[in-house]
């Protein structure tokens, strides 16, 4: 079996989660919260990184935190995975789905702007760029745009640690930006997410927040309504193992990147993401469109490599069908119906990106 993407627990997580085990500090307090905290923000050069339990919850908690709530607009890609648009629905605003750039798979920037000209209201509160599979959009001209606009931006980064835009990371843009650790990004803590921020009182309210909001550990006080998305010390643990190694993890995705490129060039009517010379992805899950996707996929199953098709875009699922979504050509449809990823796990070897290769190229 070939496996999509799964963690590469290589460095030293046996060594800190016994550690964390052996002292006790496996719970929410511990010196491993603190120093992964400390290590995504410096990766993502930010000033101030919060733990959370998910990137999903650390999404909920950074829209809560600028003040998104029932009435407001939130404008999303119509293509991301679901936790973007759940998380905006957490908060009872509303999610407007834009189409995509048919080539980068990115939000599509001219259709931003040319919604949020005719809808010129103060309901408009933030919009969310979602870096899909580590690329990323026009940075420049999406921050302009919400300048213009007056609107809040929040990077949904959870696939884009370690991605690039004219040299400045993905999560240094936004006023609160996420990074997700799900056991199939490019580096895991089994579950967990990061915030990333440049405002230390919206650090320290995001403590707070994702702590219960509990004054005092000893009388239990809580002077706000909060919640429990903490990231306990023992998954941490794993994280600062991994981030240990998100250089070489990096430099690995980039390697499975090229090699499909090389190999499946030419082949049928494959077509791959484009990425901007501005932009230098992460690389993290390699992903390619062709009509033959369903065979593809088939094939792929045959041989026990595990290939898994795009996600459904936001305006088809059942909870948004009725959702605002601008379009033109509505190429989210096209995307999702031609799109599939494929094996990129770190660990992988030559022989078996030549034998998913192969099967590919035998479907055509």
């Amino acid at each position: 079996m070939i496996p999509l993407s799964i963690p590469h627990l290589s460095g030293n997580e046996l060594k800190y989660v016994t550690e964390c085990i052996e002292t006790g500090w496996v719970s929410s307090a511990g010196s491993y919260v603190t120093k992964f905290e400390e290590m995504v923000a410096k990766w993502a050069g930010c000033k101030y990184g919060i733990a959370a339990s998910s990137g999903t919850s650390g999404l909920h908690l950074a829209m809560h935190m600028l003040g998104i709530e029932h009435g407001d607009i939130v404008l999303v890609p119509n293509i991301t995975f679901i936790a973007s648009a759940n998380a905006v629905a957490y908060t009872n605003a509303t999610p407007v789905f834009i189409d995509i750039d048919p080539e980068t798979w990115q939000m599509d920037l001219d259709l931003l702007e040319e919604w949020l000209d005719e809808n010129n209201s103060p309901s408009v509160k933030a919009v969310m760029p979602v870096h899909v599979l580590g690329n990323m959009c026009d940075m420049e001209k999406l921050l302009d745009i919400a300048y213009r606009h007056g609107l809040r931006v929040i990077e949904d980064s959870t696939e884009a640690l370690g991605s690039y835009y004219k040299g400045k990371s993905a999560g240094s843009f936004g006023e609160m930006n996420v990074f997700s650790f799900n056991g199939n990004k490019i580096i895991t803590t089994g579950g967990g997410g990061v915030i990333v921020t440049n405002d230390e009182a919206h650090a320290k309210r995001a403590k707070h927040l994702s702590t219960q909001s509990k004054v005092d550990p000893e009388t239990y006080f809580h002077d706000e309504i909060g919640f429990n998305y903490r990231l306990v010390n023992v998954l941490a643990a794993i994280g600062v193992a991994q981030m240990e190694q998100l250089p070489s993890f990096i430099l690995k995705k980039k390697e499975i990147d090229a090699f499909y490129r090389t190999n499946l060039k030419d082949v049928g009517d494959i077509r791959f993401q484009k990425v901007e010379d501005n932009v230098d992805p992460n690389c993290w899950l390699f992903t390619f469109q062709s009509s033959q996707q369903v065979e593809i996929l088939k094939a792929l199953k045959e041989n026990e490599i595990i290939a898994r098709p795009f996600w459904y875009p936001m305006n088809q699922l059942p909870m948004f069908k009725e959702n605002i979504y601008h379009h033109h050509s509505d190429y989210s449809r096209r995307i999702h119906a031609n799109c599939l990823s494929i094996p990129s796990s770190v660990n992988l070897g030559e022989s078996e990106l030549t034998k998913v290769v192969e099967v590919i190229k035998n479907c055509f």
